[in-house]
């Protein structure tokens, strides 16, 4: 899989995708502030939803989900939380993580998506 910022874009353009084709509807992508970024937030009906992307294309190291470790859920928490105070503050939210599972030119017919709702 490509390093840096190119392979993530194009797995979080690819989760965004499928998440359109799901009937989510993407409200924000990359959104930063000081205490860290959120891939994707997206409705899905009244649910609003933070979403990590992780692509892997090999497990040597685990499964995409592994990388979501405690430490980055409380950023992903911690970043929710001023999304929410200046867009929705009084939303029903959940936290998703989308796995990216493809070789290294990204060839469609190895790539997959596992869609896990209420990660954490």
């Amino acid at each position: 899989m490509t390093d840096g910022r190119s392979g993530g874009d194009w797995a979080e353009a690819l989760v965004a995708e499928y998440l359109r084709t799901h009937g989510y509807r993407i409200v924000a992508s990359k959104y930063r502030c000081r205490y860290g970024e959120i891939d994707l937030i997206a409705h899905n009906g009244a649910t609003l939803c933070f979403v990590e992307v992780k692509a892997r294309s090999n497990l040597r190291y685990g499964l995409p989900r592994e990388y979501v470790t405690y430490s980055k859920q409380e950023k992903l928490r911690t970043t929710a939380s001023h999304y929410l105070a200046s867009h929705d503050p009084d939303a029903v939210c959940r936290f998703d993580v989308a796995e990216v599972y493809t070789d290294r030119e990204h060839t469609p017919e190895r790539t997959r998506i596992e869609y896990i709702e209420n990660a954490f």
